[in-house]
């Protein structure tokens, strides 16, 4: 599924809990419909978060389901009036992984496989405005400070004391080992990198390249599930011209097994720090080289 056509967030938590309502009450879809004096399609896209739902059909859905707990009522109201209203990021204007920024605001877990690159919550503003820069087709000055400040803005949530992010990293060595920027820009990543993982809610593992094979080969992957537990994972698969996002429970659970699997043959949080701060002082250095300052020497 492509990004611009995924449901926002909200609307798919709402439309799942209806559902969800409506199997237990043993209606059809169709025979809602035929209540409600409205189309089947209409039902389904509610459903499945494809529609705008307003306060007053949550209302009229959960008397036809028998729903009798006013503060369940009024939760879903409320979620309702809350789909309707824009997030943070749409100041900043028609931006890539829009979808995807929504998810992760909303998440309350992410757990994340990169095989490349630093993830982007985790990446300084050197290393990031790097990686901007080569994104293809290349980004104008104003796209790319754009990007930047939109990276930066979705970081807060690694430190919002109010709504904490659990945040699990499992990186690939290749992504310390490939030099993006300079050394010097990799010595400063890898030591913020080393800070982030000793924050309460933020765990890094580093996949060495000893290990060999493993589920990772197949490319990078993240698992979401937003503040509320009994909502549904989301898996993000990024891609060149459109990004995937999966929630069917069978390629949920394929997913989340595969990143078990990486946890288990990463190193551990205290051994990955140690591997991380070896190779910070490698890229010090190459950065104390006569030819890494003057540009002269072998």
């Amino acid at each position: 599924m492509a990004a611009n056509s995924n449901p926002t967030v909200r609307r798919r938590r709402l439309g799942a809990e209806l559902r969800r309502l409506r199997l237990a009450s043993g209606l059809k879809s169709i025979e809602v419909a035929e209540r409600l004096m409205v189309s089947q399609p209409k039902i389904s896209h509610l459903e499945n978060g494809r529609r705008a739902i307003s306060p007053r059909d949550v209302r009229d859905l959960c008397a036809l389901y028998g729903v009798a707990d006013q503060q369940v009522i009024d939760s879903l109201m409320q979620m309702a009036r809350e789909s309707g209203q824009q997030g943070w990021w749409h100041a900043y204007g028609d931006i890539p992984q829009s979808v995807y920024v929504a998810l992760e605001t909303d998440a309350a877990s992410l757990q994340t496989y990169e095989s490349m690159a630093v993830p982007g919550l985790l990446q300084t503003p050197a290393y990031a405005h790097a990686v901007i820069g080569e994104t293809f087709p290349l980004p104008t000055v104003e796209e790319a400070g754009t990007r930047l400040k939109v990276l930066l803005r979705r970081q807060h949530r690694i430190y919002d004391p109010h709504r904490p992010l659990r945040l699990g990293v499992v990186l690939d060595e290749s992504a310390l080992r490939r030099v993006v920027g300079s050394p010097d820009v990799m010595r400063e990543q890898l030591e913020h990198l080393n800070a982030l993982g000793a924050e309460p809610y933020v765990t890094v593992q580093v996949l060495p390249y000893a290990v060999g094979a493993h589920p990772g080969l197949s490319g990078q992957f993240s698992i979401l599930q937003s503040g509320d537990s009994t909502a549904a994972k989301v898996v993000y698969l990024e891609r060149f011209t459109s990004d995937l996002y999966l929630d069917k429970p069978s390629d949920v659970q394929l997913y989340s097994g595969m990143y078990d699997q990486l946890q288990a043959q990463a190193l551990d949080p205290d051994s990955s720090r140690d591997f991380i701060t070896d190779a910070i002082k490698s890229y010090i250095a190459v950065a104390s080289r006569p030819q890494a300052v003057g540009g002269s020497g072998p």
